[in-house]
């Protein structure tokens, strides 16, 4: 018995159901991040552009542009700059920690919520109080 025809449509298990779930949900992300580019005084088609939109939330965060190398090239590292840059994120729209947890593990839902909610941005990393 051939089971491959199952996989022939590249569904695999998911089916055109869980398909169109994946493009709703990254449609939504999308959106979610343009509008925060956009709330953040920076150009929203940044968010589609690969790379230049990890130097775009750099900015919004107030980091320098070398640390997309870091990201790139520096295994372990990348991953606690990335929650770094989440964090800072979310300081710079006046959220604290717990925010951050919410981006971080329930995004699909936090990150809408601080695109369409009444969240407006501070400045880089909250403009930080010196």
């Amino acid at each position: 018995m051939n089971h491959s025809s199952e996989f022939s449509s590249g569904l695999g298990h998911f089916g055109v159901g869980g398909v169109i779930l994946y493009l709703i949900i990254a449609l939504l992300m999308i959106v979610s991040l343009w509008k925060i580019f956009n709330k953040a005084g920076k150009p929203g088609w940044a968010v589609i552009i690969p790379i230049y939109n990890i130097i775009v939330w750099l900015e919004i965060i107030g980091k320098p542009w070398w640390w997309i190398l870091l990201i790139f090239f520096v295994p372990f590292v990348n991953i606690i700059l990335l929650i770094i840059m989440v964090h800072l994120l979310s300081k710079s729209f006046g959220k604290g920690g717990w925010f951050t947890l919410g981006l971080l593990f329930l995004g699909i839902i936090f990150y809408p919520v601080l695109a369409f909610g009444n969240a407006t941005y501070v400045g880089p990393a909250g403009a930080s109080k010196e």
